[in-house]
């Protein structure tokens, strides 16, 4: 799913309106049914106080909307506009005059902090007051009326986006910001449900299809794309029946020190276990007769040292080299990893000590070949990048590191971000559970195994990502988050393939309002 930009969503609306020969206010009116059909599904009736905060512009446009078909059905409604501001959108005047067409009682107008409504823990609050449009710092006693409904504890439904939110910059104040249970948002996701600074301003959130145009949803190309289930199946390739294991490559492992061993062990079996077809250790002496014995599908070459890498040399010519994993910085290591790199032509998943050795000695950074895959966590990623301000500075940093070496980094985290250019694949899956050492080098070993194959690296990144939080998704069911390890998430694999070819659940019908009931129903995506 495409993740739209401020931009690109206007420039939708103003076309959509073209092309189907509708008013924005026609527009508005589909998006505020939309927001309805979700409550009504769900409260079917229900006379809890629902509270609509509107502000003057066309967010609050759509909260008019919402709540007058919660009046016209019957629903406990309290409508308020937030006086934030002299001027009015044009179709915030609209429906502001429909409004009160319904009912007697015209929406109460908040000019301060004296005026604001009691609320009740058992409410429900609808946050209409600002959109994607907001420009500008949040006065203070709009502030005030944010942490009124926070210290409420009513449920709060925020309508697009939670009100004080910038889709492209991280809020100066949390207090200015409205803390949303559920974020109902038009056509697209946004990029800041997904980021750590902006992401828990809204607990939940939820794509409502409002009909804009699909051929311009078609060709309009984002910035962030949006990775589930639909956009992974059209990336998996299938087997051939009469392939063997020589078709799908060959992976070299590169890693382990002593006392770490564990870390190539377990990078080397997800390897195997997402596809490749063979897969070899390099690791020190002293990590033969663990891995051999733990992990016997694997082949295993050993360095002449005991307890640590010294030198990198091959027998044969493998199709990917996953290194870091449990490397450690020995100065003999180090010196390993420099000889490798000025030699190798190979496709590289650059991981853990790797990327830290990288990062000492910046030099080598411009030897990795073109589409190699660093996979940092994220201490990692601030010694090879820097320190950032927030996240969308991270996001910037990343870009600009990976368009200067012509390489793909993963950004780990609860929405794992692959990075290359000026593109960004927000990933889906995963769960708290992978916050567990050894699930790094398990989607290190992942990725490996996809190009083995021969997924080009970037397909393979986005891919690998999808399939290790969704492998972490189905374990977690039967180990609940703190009891995974990352022996599960491998073991697990099979299953997130096998998940790939399942069938959706069906997709739940919505009322129809009484203006709409003769018209067919957009589908709620």
């Amino acid at each position: 799913m495409k993740i739209l930009s401020k931009e690109q969503i206007y420039e939708g609306d103003k076309l959509t309106a073209q092309r189907q020969g509708i008013s924005s206010t026609e527009l508005m009116e589909r998006a505020g049914v939309q927001i309805f059909n979700w409550l009504h599904t769900r409260m079917q009736g229900a006379q809890v106080p629902i509270h609509v905060f509107c502000g003057i512009g066309n967010n609050g446009g759509d909260g008019l909307v919402v709540a007058r078909h919660l009046i016209t059905y019957g629903y406990n409604v309290h409508v308020y506009v937030v006086n934030c501001s002299k001027k009015r959108s044009k179709d915030f005047l609209n429906n502001y005059d429909r409004i009160k067409q319904v009912t007697k009682k015209w929406p109460i107008l908040l000019n301060c902090k004296e005026d604001f409504p009691a609320i009740d823990a058992n409410d429900i609050i609808i946050d209409a007051v600002f959109g994607i449009g907001l420009n500008r710092e949040v006065g203070v006693w709009v502030k005030q009326l944010f942490q009124h409904f926070k210290t409420s504890k009513a449920f709060t439904l925020a309508i697009d986006i939670p009100s004080g939110l910038h889709t492209n910059q991280v809020p100066k104040d949390e207090n200015g910001v409205v803390w949303a249970n559920y974020t109902l948002s038009f056509q697209s996701p946004k990029l800041i449900f997904f980021l750590p600074d902006t992401a828990k301003y809204s607990i939940e959130w939820e794509v409502l299809d409002i009909g804009i145009d699909r051929e311009f949803l078609i060709k309009i190309e984002t910035e962030a794309e949006l990775i589930g289930k639909d956009e992974v199946l059209s990336l998996y390739q299938p087997r051939e029946k009469y392939s063997n294991k020589g078709d799908y490559g060959h992976a070299l492992m590169v890693g382990g020190s002593y006392g770490k061993m564990g870390a190539v062990t377990l990078a080397s079996r997800a390897t195997l276990s997402s596809g490749a077809g063979l897969v070899t250790a390099y690791i020190p002496k002293c990590g033969y007769h663990a891995l051999q014995s733990s992990f016997p599908e694997a082949m295993v070459l050993t360095d002449t040292e005991e307890k640590v890498l010294s030198k990198i040399e091959l027998d044969f010519v493998p199709t990917v080299v996953g290194i870091g994993i449990g490397l450690g910085t020995d100065t003999k290591t180090i010196k390993a990893l420099e000889d490798f790199l000025k030699t190798n032509k190979l496709p590289l998943v650059v991981d853990a000590d790797a990327i830290n050795i990288l990062s000492k000695k910046k030099n080598l950074i411009k030897l990795l070949p073109e589409g190699t895959v660093l996979t940092p966590h994220p201490k990692e990623l601030e010694r090879l990048i820097g320190k950032w301000e927030d996240d969308f500075d991270k996001l910037k940093k990343v870009k600009a590191f990976t368009k200067k070496y012509n390489v793909i980094i993963v950004i780990k985290g609860a929405n794992t971000i692959t990075v290359l250019e000026d593109k960004l694949y927000v990933n889906t899956t995963g769960n708290p559970g992978l916050a567990t050492g050894g699930t790094g080098d398990v989607l290190t070993g992942i990725i490996t195994g996809l190009i083995a194959q021969g997924y080009n690296p970037l397909i393979a990144s986005v891919f690998g990502v999808y399939l290790q939080g969704k492998s972490a998704d189905i374990a977690v069911q039967h180990t609940g988050y703190q009891s995974l390890i990352a022996s599960h998430v491998i073991e697990t694999i099979g299953d997130a393939y096998l998940d790939l070819f399942s069938q959706p659940e069906p997709v739940e019908q919505e009322p129809k309002t009484k203006e709409n009931s003769g018209k067919k129903r957009k589908e709620k995506k």
